[in-house]
């Protein structure tokens, strides 16, 4: 197979840095982009005759045209999103929805052959019609700003024209993960304070998987919207004890058990037949393979800032 020239915008985020490794490794050229809003330096390459990084955001579309225009690439692989602050709408439209309509608008002027998007399973809202979420269920974002500006940016992805991959994501998670409970439990734990944890499951699955799944569509793999999803979930408590085991702490730190807050769902799965008929076997790495390289990761750089898509009561918070 011929060699790939791949631009990665979130090059410095967790999905982004993981799938530029894998591209390098087997010989691709990768050109990243990334501002480090929640992107981290230590996540890059070197550069090399393989590796550009260009530091901006690509809610700048003159940035984003030059980068473009120079490379002309053959594969896209949009991780770049805003998600910070759940109130801070203003960013998430810059990013999410104007940044990303720049991205696909320089993809189609360039003649990328393949866009690879990723989109998140609150995109069919906090209380989902039915379980497991098939890809026939209705968008219903309007529980976030996060989950309301990634789906435009998937509606305009849709509209484009582009032969493109969409990952409808379950909790990735994972070294270089900065945002979600595991972060929040390793430094809760890390500190001596006490965590809380609720009867919601969820699917936690590994971002090095995510990532080996795009190089396959980078590939030509799928066509179209897909779950990833290992297809099961389990409890929250279930990924508070596996960090608990990886720190190795002496004394087991009982986590306060909360009842789902009105912007929780008890679960969200998601049905992942489609994408196991149409990219094959696929393995998923078990939590207490992987949460121990997590902790690894957080001890050696430390956690970003615990971020959140859904707005949480201030005492849950602290």
């Amino acid at each position: 197979m011929s060699k790939l020239k791949v631009l990665i915008t979130g090059a410095a985020g967790q999905v982004g840095s993981h799938v530029a490794e894998l591209m390098l490794a087997r010989g691709d050229t990768v050109l990243g982009l990334d501002d480090f809003t929640t992107g981290r330096p230590e996540h890059l390459p070197p550069e090399s005759s393989n590796y550009a990084f260009r530091e901006g955001t690509i809610a700048d579309a003159a940035f984003v045209n030059q980068a473009f225009g120079e490379f002309l690439p053959d594969v896209v692989v949009h991780t770049a999103a805003s998600y910070k602050d759940p109130e801070d709408w203003r960013s998430d439209a810059l990013t999410n929805v104007v940044g990303s309509v720049n991205v696909i608008k320089a993809s189609k002027t360039t003649q990328a052959a393949r866009f690879i998007y990723f989109q998140t399973a609150l995109c069919y809202g906090v209380k989902p019609l039915e379980q497991p979420i098939t890809l026939s269920h209705p968008k219903n974002p309007g529980n976030s700003s996060y989950s309301i500006s990634k789906t435009a940016a998937e509606d305009y992805l849709e509209l484009s024209g582009l032969d493109f991959v969409t990952f409808r994501l379950a909790n990735v998670i994972g070294p270089r993960n900065v945002s979600g409970p595991l972060p929040i439990f390793f430094s809760r734990l890390r500190d001596g304070k006490r965590c809380f944890v609720t009867e919601a499951r969820r699917d936690f699955v590994y971002v090095g998987d995510l990532a080996r799944t795009v190089v396959r569509a980078a590939d030509g793999a799928g066509q179209g919207t897909y779950h990833f999803s290992s297809g099961k979930d389990i409890e929250i408590r279930e990924l508070y004890d596996s960090v608990v085991n990886a720190m190795k702490l002496n004394d087991y730190p009982e986590p306060e058990v909360r009842p789902l807050g009105p912007d929780d769902a008890a679960s969200i799965l998601l049905d992942p037949s489609r994408t196991f008929a149409d990219f094959g076997e696929m393995k998923f790495t078990p939590l207490a393979d992987f949460v121990p390289q997590a902790i690894e990761y957080y001890r050696a750089f430390g956690v970003l800032g615990e971020y959140t898509h859904l707005k949480l009561k201030d005492a849950e918070r602290r």
